[in-house]
């Protein structure tokens, strides 16, 4: 689906709104063992030598080698072990900053019905600056590539997941629908991204993302 290129792209403008006397604060919702974003950490650290990554996930599925090579990029790293719920539900605690630079997920939204979803929209733009999102398109020609990713030797149940991930994608401005813009002014981007996946980017307004601790 080429999510990495697609969530790349949308945290590079971020650079120019950030500072270089801290280290950036980058947090990835539903991080899984952080593969994905070690990528992304491959590609940036040039630009972002310096960053404090939190890798939220229900489950602690960070190794040693992976956290490692975070390290040799210059990207320190924490794991939050919690349901993405309970994090929107929970007061920030007092001795971190109030928001985050950079927010990110991949593959994510989509698995909370409405209710949920403007809960934890609200809670994002309530933490942070920047938020990127990758989700899977809800539209014809996704459905028929989810269908046909057996002749690349996916698994049966990785077949099941794909169908269902697109019909409970997104697509057009059902993200910008649901954003909550309680928490300031919001520049709001939304479409469609390659074939297969959709695009969601909002950034605060008027507050440069280095600014917020």
């Amino acid at each position: 689906m080429g999510t990495r290129g697609i969530i790349i792209r949308g945290m590079q403008p971020a650079l120019r709104r950030c500072a270089s006397n801290r280290p950036l604060r980058v947090l990835e919702l539903g991080a899984g063992d952080g593969t994905l974003m070690l990528r992304i950490a491959q590609e940036l650290s040039v630009s972002w030598p310096a960053v404090h990554l939190t890798l939220l996930d229900r489950l602690a599925l960070l190794d040693p080698d992976t956290s490692t090579a975070f390290a040799r990029l210059g990207w320190s790293v924490q794991t939050l072990s919690v349901d993405v719920v309970d994090w929107a539900a929970a007061p920030m605690p007092s001795h971190l900053p109030p928001r985050w630079d950079v927010i990110v997920t991949n593959l994510f939204l989509h698995h909370f019905d409405d209710l949920l979803l403007a809960e934890l929209l609200s809670a994002i733009g309530a933490r942070c600056n920047w938020f990127v999102a990758c989700e899977p398109r809800r539209a014809p020609i996704s459905l028929i590539g989810s269908y046909l990713i057996g002749a690349v030797g996916a698994s049966r149940v990785t077949r099941d997941d794909a169908v269902l991930s697109v019909h409970a994608g997104f697509r057009g401005a059902e993200l910008s629908t649901a954003w909550s813009g309680d928490h300031g002014d919001w520049q709001l981007q939304e479409h469609a991204a390659g074939l297969f996946s959709h695009f969601f980017c909002a950034a605060r307004q008027g507050v440069a993302a280095a600014e917020t601790g």
